[in-house]
């Protein structure tokens, strides 16, 4: 879970993602995927916004990269190259975090395999695999985060979300990969959750991730995306045709957002994983307070392989208040907390997942903590569960 803090040496050579491997955190941030340093331009230049773009009257369109906006947008490009240099993979973008994840699904599926599934994961997911992909005749099966997996013989793709989104259970990315790869499966993880930054699924032996940036990786509350990444051509190259065809690109506005926002991501998350912590802490010296979840607790279920496999834990907390009323009056009482979906901004948001139709007790929350001031947090939430403290 050790954050590097080195700073470059001389002549160091890139890593996977193309940085020095030296290259801490922050400056991989800062840099990733910024064109040369050109006199008179900025940083990171403004968003392209083109339907079609002038072509060559001669070559066509194989004079230039651009040439019709859903397929090719130079400000997407630059957003895939720094979430691909994060990711240490080849990366393309969505129109959103589900988008993406079924993008996967359907580009790599046929009629006649089979997919296991995170049956804790992401709600929507789970619904769209019952309710659509199994109408396409792939077999659909579920397991937990944490396992115990079976055999994967005849299994075509493994899909896992590691830490679980909103239970924040665990599974060892390294392990499953390889039992995954004996038996012919791919293994692909969802690393929302988590991030690039807490950790890098393709190092650990994953043949694909995808991830929603709507949350934590662009953190401003402000726009909808999805990626894929992977080290295999033939993998992206099919999951690149999916999204040609179908179009499920987002726009150049929310590209060049998300390009923005990447820069202070080492500092949000530094912020939100303490602000995590401390609650998490809180949370469970509290009679009061129930089935406190956070993977860098000792006690947690997730620690053994969370503490070994991850970079930084998440700014996400989950507990139970035993029921719906108590928690509206827990958000009511609160000065710094909103009532809202997603995770991972700036602002600290508790939702109680029930509400949305997930298998989630009453009572259960997912609080993602912002990056308000750790103390401020502190006092705001002991003084909310105070106030609706039960007789």
């Amino acid at each position: 879970m050790g954050e590097r803090t080195s700073g470059p040496a001389d002549g160091a050579a890139p890593g996977p993602g193309g940085f020095p491997e030296d290259w801490a955190d922050g400056t991989r941030c800062v840099h990733a995927g910024l064109p040369e340093p050109a006199p008179g331009q900025p940083f990171l230049p403004g968003p392209v916004f083109a339907a079609p773009y002038h072509l060559d009257p001669w070559q066509g369109p194989a004079a230039s990269p651009n040439g019709y906006g859903r397929p090719d947008n130079p400000t997407r490009r630059l957003l895939e190259a720094a979430i691909g240099e994060l990711e240490g993979g080849d990366c393309r973008v969505f129109a959103s975090g589900q988008a993406a994840i079924t993008g996967l699904l359907l580009a790599v599926l046929r009629p006649g395999d089979t997919v296991l599934l995170p049956a804790d994961g992401y709600f929507p997911v789970r619904s769209f695999a019952t309710q659509t992909l199994a109408g396409t005749g792939v077999d659909v099966r579920f397991v937990p985060t944490a396992g115990p997996y079976p055999a994967l013989d005849g299994v075509r793709l493994v899909l896992v979300e590691t830490p679980a989104n909103p239970g924040l259970d665990v599974c060892d990315i390294a392990a499953l990969a390889e039992r995954a790869h004996a038996a012919g499966a791919l293994l692909a993880v969802d690393n929302t959750t988590a991030t690039p930054l807490g950790q890098r699924p393709l190092d650990l032996g994953a043949d694909l991730v995808v991830a929603s940036g709507t949350k934590a990786l662009t953190g401003h509350s402000d726009l909808l995306l999805g990626y894929v990444a992977s080290r295999s051509a033939h993998l992206l190259e099919t999951v690149t045709a999916w999204r040609t065809t179908t179009g499920a690109v987002p726009g150049a506005f929310d590209a060049w957002l998300a390009h923005r926002s990447l820069a202070t991501l080492d500092l949000r998350l530094a912020r939100q994983s303490a602000n995590a912590e401390a609650v998490a802490r809180l949370l469970v010296g509290r009679p009061d307070v129930t089935g406190v979840r956070w993977p860098g607790l000792p006690d947690d279920p997730a620690h053994p392989v969370a503490s070994v496999q991850m970079r930084r834990l998440p700014g996400i907390v989950s507990f139970d208040l035993g029921d719906a009323d108590r928690v509206a009056r827990f958000v009511e009482a609160s000065r710094l907390v909103a009532a809202a979906t997603s995770f991972g901004g700036l602002h600290t948001t508790a939702d109680r997942r029930a509400q949305w139709g997930d298998d989630t007790a009453p009572g259960f929350v997912r609080l993602s903590c912002g990056v308000e001031d750790t103390a401020d947090l502190v006092a705001d939430l002991t003084a909310a569960l105070d106030a609706v403290r039960p007789a």
